[in-house]
């Protein structure tokens, strides 16, 4: 019998669902899931019929970070091929960051790790409030060094310093508390505070909503605030005269909706 695929990925429409498909171990990292991961990304990142990815785990968890015997082989390969290794991951996860299309992270169970990092990396994130969460790298005399980038992006540097060093595991009220989850609902409700997301974004234009995280990144990054002015007053005249931008505001003047809305 072949074994399972490790990522499932699914069509409604301009929605694309990619699932982690490692339940029986919790969702965790290969070398074989973080490949597919990247590839399916990727492949959305182009479809121009894709408005919205939605990220997701089968069985009880998210994802539970890096699987053990990955790990234990990585212990007993070279620094070289573990430097390699990490690379892979620090390509899905800008791959995710940068994806040109909205995400949405929807999570269940455990989170922990490498799995906090994906959370990280998603535009939206929602929660059921059972969840758990942990960066509890530092018990194994390691940091979350390549998830670092998104989870301080979305924490901030002070929340993340407990974190990271202390390795606790910390409940979905604390993640929407310091900023990793942006909404935690009963289990019930999960699928319809999804869907709700979902619906927000087919509402937005696609070209608007697919630029929003090019902009926050620009202009979090930026340091000439001269340079951040003549940038942004480009890009909303950019906007303005553009197809979408032009459809957008002549919609709203007629009182009726956005041709793209039609789906």
């Amino acid at each position: 019998m072949s074994e399972p695929l490790p990522l499932l990925a699914q069509r409604d429409g301009a929605v694309a669902r990619l699932r982690l498909n490692r339940p029986q171990l919790h969702n965790a990292f290969d070398a074989g899931l973080v490949a597919a991961l990247t590839a399916a990304l990727s492949a959305l990142g182009a479809d121009p019929g894709v408005r919205v990815v939605v990220l997701e785990g089968a069985g009880a968890s998210f994802s539970a970070g890096a699987d053990l015997n990955w790990m234990r082989g990585m212990a007993a390969a070279s620094e070289a091929e573990n430097r390699d290794d990490a690379l892979a991951l620090a390509r899905l996860l800008r791959t995710l960051d940068a994806l040109p299309k909205p995400t949405i992270a929807r999570v269940h169970g455990a989170a922990f790790g490498g799995g906090v990092g994906l959370v990280a990396a998603c535009d939206i994130a929602i929660g059921v409030a059972g969840a758990k969460f942990g960066l509890t790298e530092s018990r194994l005399g390691l940091l979350p060094a390549v998830i670092s980038p998104y989870v301080i992006a979305a924490v901030g540097a002070r929340q993340a310093r407990r974190w990271f060093a202390s390795a606790e595991i910390f409940d979905a009220a604390e993640a929407r508390r310091i900023g990793l989850l942006h909404e935690v609902v009963d289990a019930a409700a999960l699928d319809t505070a999804v869907q709700r997301q979902i619906e927000l974004l087919l509402k937005a234009g696609p070209v608007a909503a697919a630029g929003a995280k090019a902009l926050v990144r620009e202009v979090a990054a930026a340091t000439d605030t001269a340079a951040v002015d003549a940038a942004n007053a480009a890009l909303i005249a950019r906007l303005r005269v553009s197809p979408e931008g032009q459809e957008g505001i002549a919609a709203f003047l007629e009182k009726r909706k956005p041709a793209w809305t039609a789906h």
